[in-house]
């Protein structure tokens, strides 16, 4: 298969005039971004309703491709789902999520993902250590160690109808909304599972 399109989503919090994101931590960071980077680690797989909400998204989250899967944070590395570009200017601190895609409604998007964020902020959920090796070819004991996104959209719908109270804070979201969301997208995996693929003819068509 091909690599599938992403929509990394680039983000900083500030505060009269100051970025938030800028410190003296890893890559630059302050304690502040790191706490929602936890945050954003913490409920990816609810969020992966809403950045990753079509069924074709998750033929991009595979294993071995370049759309990152696992949910780990680094300094330039491409295989963390979440990445710290290099800037040498602290107003330009930043994170980059990098499982969004296309399909995704950028203003639930945005808003998940600043919900999940502040929660972080919030509860003052460390991600842990930052990742330094290769994710995309870890050896079997340690890439068993490390959180991946959902692999389905039927599995990231049922992660949100779980966890859900980080975006109904402050009525952002709404419980309505979210059951509202997640029929609607619930139809449109089972209208899915019971069409046939094509691929199915290759695999099967002559046994």
């Amino acid at each position: 298969g091909d690599n599938g399109s992403g929509m990394h989503v680039h983000q900083s919090v500030w505060k009269d005039g100051k970025n938030l994101f800028a410190g003296d931590g890893y890559a630059g960071l302050s304690e502040f971004a790191l706490y929602y980077i936890g945050g954003i680690i913490k409920h990816a797989r609810a969020l992966n309703a809403i950045t990753n909400p079509g069924t074709n998204s998750y033929k991009r989250l595979v294993p071995g491709y370049e759309a990152p899967v696992k949910l780990a944070y680094s300094s330039r590395n491409r295989s963390a789902s979440i990445r710290i570009p290099h800037v040498p200017n602290p107003k330009g601190r930043r994170i980059e999520t990098r499982f969004p895609d296309p399909l995704a409604n950028p203003y639930l998007c945005f808003s998940a993902l600043l919900m999940a964020g502040l929660d972080g902020v919030q509860n003052k959920i460390h991600p842990g250590e930052a990742a330094s090796k290769d994710l995309y070819h870890l050896p079997p004991e340690e890439d068993a160690l490390i959180p991946t996104v959902c692999s389905s959209l039927d599995q990231a719908l049922e992660h949100l109808d779980k966890d859900r109270e980080f975006l109904t804070r402050g009525g952002v979201f709404s419980d309505t909304m979210i059951d509202a969301y997640i029929e609607l997208k619930m139809q449109e995996v089972t209208r899915f599972r019971m069409a046939t693929h094509p691929v199915e003819f290759d695999m099967y068509y002559s046994l």
